[in-house]
């Protein structure tokens, strides 16, 4: 796989238990972005795109979880969505996924492969 298809979002030390970090890979355009979920020793990623509207579900850099930050929300509607499956439990898109995004710990990193277009 290409290096423009990997890219090392950040340390793993570097994202706390329970938070989130956008990111896109170098050399994607706009509205190309992603962000990553971290749940104990596990880390989920998606795109950041909301499959009711389209919109960025992040309302500022990396604030892409609820207040206790148990679900992803989306800031546009208020849909909510399991971290480890990206499934949406409510809101407008209800029984909706998240498109996922492959991402793994490599030596400490956290680190995301571009899916195949």
């Amino acid at each position: 796989m290409s290096d423009v298809n990997r890219h090392v979002v950040c340390r793993l030390a570097d994202l706390p238990d329970q938070a989130a970090r956008g990111f896109s890979f170098p050399g994607a355009q706009f509205p190309d972005e992603y962000f990553v979920v971290r749940r104990g020793d596990s880390v989920y990623g998606y795109r950041n795109q909301c499959p009711h509207a389209g919109s960025f579900l992040n309302w500022k850099p990396d604030a892409f979880l609820t207040r206790d930050r148990s679900l992803i929300m989306c800031s546009t509607h208020g849909a909510l969505f399991e971290p480890g499956t990206g499934y949406c439990v409510a809101g407008p898109c209800t029984g909706r996924m998240l498109d996922k995004l492959r991402v793994a710990i490599e030596q400490d990193d956290v680190v995301a492969y571009r899916n195949d277009e």
